[in-house]
């Protein structure tokens, strides 16, 4: 909800004259930090423990970065009559991005499915998203000229993304304890997201976004976010079971295999399309985000509910 009401705010009373550098730089600022914390959470010692199981870590990390980025580029040839050109750079830009950490694993705990599994392969693909989603993008939009993503802003995306989280990662033995204590600044993390959020929407009306889209784009935006959220969502459970895995496992790979990181594609977002329309850019990840999060929730919980429903492919 304060997603929604950041962008609807911004939407109305965006950032103008000096509130622009300012807000610009305290976005800039937030996100390093948000970075940073993510570098002290993330335990690399029980990652590397958890890498035994590599099956199930290959197979959801390749719905993450092969089989979303494949759909990405099929969408390509979706004629503009159906899918309007100025919403194809966002949706495609969504199917690179990390998977989620959070609600990856808390779905997978209520599914009783393999949470270890959860932890470590929602960490690895956060980890590798900082390198993979950039190269993805200059890979598959600069090539079809979805979206021009520059050099510079991998330089960009070093200093503000992947240095932080290297220092939070070398600073854990003084401030993991200390960040695990204070489970408030998970707050700060969620401020960050509205910020970006508020700041990106503001600069998007600023450049008139809202008039390159009608009611009907936005429409014909969340229905092709649900198609594809339901194909990845059959998909990784028909997957899990064709490849012998078991129950447990299928609920992992289903709950992280079909997510898209808001958290972490929206700060990368505004690095590596700096000076685009950010705001279209955003909007089918915050679309995905929302429908992933409530058709997850309603799964999960079916399972915890009914076991056998989780028994076999359905």
């Amino acid at each position: 909800m304060a997603i929604i009401a950041a962008a609807a705010i911004a939407s109305v009373l965006p950032a103008r004259g000096i509130g622009e550098p300012i807000l610009d730089w305290a976005t800039r600022i937030a996100i390093f930090c948000l970075f940073f914390l993510y570098g002290v959470r993330l335990k690399p010692a029980e990652a590397l423990a958890g890498l035994r199981h590599w099956r199930l870590h290959l197979t959801i990390l390749a719905c993450t970065f092969v089989l979303f980025p494949l759909l990405g580029f099929a969408l390509g040839f979706v004629p503009g009559a159906v899918l309007p050109a100025a919403l194809l750079p966002g949706l495609v830009y969504t199917t690179l991005c990390p998977s989620t950490v959070q609600s990856s694993i808390n779905f997978t705990s209520i599914a009783r499915g393999n949470v270890a599994g959860a932890i470590v392969s929602a960490s690895a693909s956060n980890l590798l998203g900082v390198v993979v989603t950039p190269l993805l993008a200059i890979a598959l939009m600069n090539t079809t000229g979805q979206a021009s993503v520059g050099y510079g802003s991998i330089v960009n995306l070093m200093a503000q993304i992947l240095l932080p989280f290297i220092l939070g990662q070398l600073s854990r033995r003084w401030t993991a304890d200390f960040v695990a204590r204070h489970r408030k600044l998970k707050l700060f993390d969620q401020g960050s997201i509205v910020l970006v959020v508020y700041a990106a929407f503001s600069e998007g009306v600023r450049e008139g976004i809202w008039g390159m889209v009608s009611v009907v784009d936005i429409l014909i935006l969340i229905g092709f976010c649900l198609a594809i959220l339901a194909l990845m969502l059959w998909f990784t459970w028909w997957l899990a079971h064709r490849l012998g895995f078991n129950r447990e496992d299928a609920i992992a790979i289903q709950m992280c295999g079909t997510k898209k990181s808001l958290a972490t594609g929206l700060p990368m977002a505004t690095v590596l399309f700096a000076g685009q329309p950010i705001g279209l850019i955003m909007l089918p990840l915050m679309v995905f985000h929302q429908a992933q999060l409530m058709a997850c929730s309603w799964l999960a919980s079916r399972y915890a509910q009914d076991p056998d429903a989780a028994a076999a492919p359905a």
